[in-house]
């Protein structure tokens, strides 16, 4: 049976690059990159040369870019670390309500640590709610935390708006954006935006799973969460994985946002033109979303029943955030999305390796699902 990949936001393939990359790695250039003979200087080369390639990507220094086992340490390492270093100076931490989990468990946490957290309420279409931040930002105000590009959805957030914003009611404050979802598939600046703080992460564009990076403003200071070694200016010490962080270097190296994001939307249009056909589906994401990401809902048919269906047919989407293991989905309750759609909500999502055939294969098996799964 063909295999029609849209699960893409969860993970992505490994491109060929970043695979020879970390095989090169792990059994060529394998030396420790902290020792100071000539193969761990070898392996420290390939990792300053991804540094370099990961903050040329968001036109920033590389001395202002830690690696990270991922996106959630990243984002654990910003909002911990900032609220942790900046506590003197107040206590309040805004997070909107549909960030990723890694970041609304770590503001929940920082709540039961006794920090006066709060969740920024979003409109309609999942945008954060200008007004309702601007009314809880204040003097104590020492975090902030709004995603670039939800994960479920793809809505895009006024970033440059909630920055300024920040900067201005709250500037003792850091800013920070978990652009995960953004990274390589828009522009990102977070120093012409005012981001203090910036996660990305390999994994979800074509590098290997194990691998993320965080920006972190010179000046801006942070504590970290790991202790025992010199790495990284202490921020995250321990060895660094060299076959991941050099393979997440290769593929960035390969990014190319303006080519894959203008083939990205021919077969995002191309998608949404065969959903808006098929009865019983209703499309969740904003006309404006990014167009990586469509979310829908096929009332009466339960998202698992929906996905197991799809997979008997050999396409692979998802029902939410993949970290959300199957929970019901905070971030379309926030949106205010009725019972019945988030309880058969589906999220697609695209990368540059998929096809029209792959979009006929999902829309085919999600209209013999709705002609048979809702008589049962």
């Amino acid at each position: 049976m063909e295999t029609h990949y849209l699960d893409n936001s969860a993970t992505t393939a490994v491109c060929k690059a970043a695979a020879d990359k970390a095989l090169y790695m792990m059994t060529d250039n394998y030396g420790n990159p902290s020792s100071l003979h000539k193969m761990g200087i070898r392996a420290e080369e390939e990792v300053e040369k991804a540094r370099e390639i990961i903050a040329g990507t968001l036109s920033v220094d590389s001395r202002e870019i830690i690696f990270t086992s991922g996106g959630t340490e990243a984002n654990n390492t910003a909002v911990f670390g900032a609220a942790q270093a900046l506590r003197r100076r107040g206590d309040r931490v805004i997070v909107s309500a549909v960030e990723h989990p890694s970041v609304h468990e770590s503001a929940k946490r920082l709540s039961e640590l006794g920090f006066d957290v709060h969740y920024a309420p979003v409109d309609k279409d999942g945008a954060v709610d200008i007004e309702a931040l601007k009314a809880l930002l204040n003097n104590k105000t020492i975090l902030v935390s709004v995603m670039a590009v939800n994960n479920e959805t793809g809505t895009i957030q006024p970033i440059e708006r909630v920055s300024k914003l920040v900067h201005k009611l709250s500037p003792e404050a850091l800013f920070h954006c978990d652009a995960v979802q953004a990274y390589c598939k828009t522009p990102l600046k977070p120093q012409k935006y005012g981001v203090d703080l910036m996660t990305v992460s390999a994994h979800k564009i074509h590098g290997a799973k194990g691998a993320g990076a965080l920006y972190i403003r010179s000046g801006a200071r942070i504590s970290p969460l790991l202790y025992g070694g010199e790495q990284q200016k202490k921020l995250r010490p321990g060895t660094e994985s060299s076959p991941l962080i050099a393979a997440f270097g290769a593929a960035a190296a390969e990014a190319d946002i303006q080519a894959d994001s203008g083939y990205i939307r021919e077969l995002s249009s191309y998608a949404l033109g065969l959903l808006r056909q098929t009865d019983g589906i209703s499309i969740n994401s904003p006309e404006d979303a990014l167009p990586y990401i469509i979310n829908i809902s096929a009332e009466g048919i339960r998202s698992e029943t929906m996905l197991h269906h799809l997979e008997s047919a050999g396409v692979y989407i998802s029902s939410s955030s993949a970290c959300a293991k199957g929970k019901r989905s905070y971030v379309l309750e926030a949106m205010g999305l009725s019972d019945s759609r988030i309880d058969s909500s589906l999220r697609i999502s695209f990368s540059k390796y998929n096809t029209k055939e792959d979009i006929d294969a999902l829309t085919a098996g999600l209209r013999t699902g709705i002609a048979t799964l809702q008589r049962r």
